[in-house]
């Protein structure tokens, strides 16, 4: 079944070459130019993937992301101009799920594209288990999580973080180990990606982020998740 794919970016040759590159790979694909455009086209459209340009007339990418990720998970692409290395960081704390720098490869964008949606249209890992920790419960079949207060709200990508290191509890990896398991392609990106992840991650999951019970930090190693 076609998905659909919301493409705000101002530069209008750009937005064409991405929004055609989407269609041939079978997308239902709504291009816009502006912020304002964005929010309103991401209401009525209702897209399963938004790639989102941060430097918007208007309302900016990262107010959108903001805004989006107050009342939905739906996965978001960041476009960043090379040497933005803050806005990549704000940009994932805010809860983007993965980022490209111009400029990029039309076919990496829709590479990344196709790799998302097709992580949040499956569980990772161990084919959609349920794994249970005391009170903490991860369903992969339904994607959820909830624990003793109720059910937490993730990202696409936090949760296949989680529900990968929580399958594999007590294996250590580092955070390029994780990009390649986890983001599902050769990613060219700064590993710090996963740093900002597991940070979110904490703060949703742990009662006391500066000293988690489940997301430890292996110094000079990685990330392992401990029952």
């Amino acid at each position: 079944m076609s998905q659909r794919v919301l493409v705000v970016e101002d530069e209008e040759m750009v937005a064409e070459v991405i929004g055609r590159y989407l269609r041939r790979d079978g997308h239902d694909v709504q291009v816009v130019h502006d912020g304002a455009q964005a929010l309103a086209a991401f209401d009525r459209f209702g897209p399963d993937l938004v790639v989102l340009d941060l430097m918007l007339p208007g309302v900016d990418g990262m107010e959108i992301c903001r805004r989006i990720r107050a009342s939905s998970e739906t996965p978001i692409i960041m476009v960043t101009a090379r040497g933005e290395e803050l806005d990549k960081l704000v940009g994932l704390e805010l809860g983007a799920d993965d980022y490209v720098t111009k400029p990029f490869s039309p076919r990496e964008l829709a590479a990344r594209v196709k790799a998302v949606l097709r992580r949040t249209g499956r569980p990772p890992g161990i084919e959609g288990g349920s794994l249970r920790f005391g009170d903490l419960h991860i369903n992969g079949r339904s994607r959820t999580v909830e624990d003793a207060r109720g059910p937490i709200a993730l990202t696409a990508r936090e949760f296949d973080l989680l529900f990968y290191l929580a399958g594999r509890a007590g294996q250590v990896f580092s955070r390029e180990q994780l990009m390649d398991a986890v983001w599902d392609y050769a990613f060219a990106g700064d590993a710090g990606t996963v740093t900002v992840h597991m940070r979110r991650l904490r703060a949703k999951l742990e009662l006391d982020p500066s000293r988690p019970r489940h997301l430890k930090t292996v110094w000079g190693v990685g990330y392992k998740f401990e029952p």
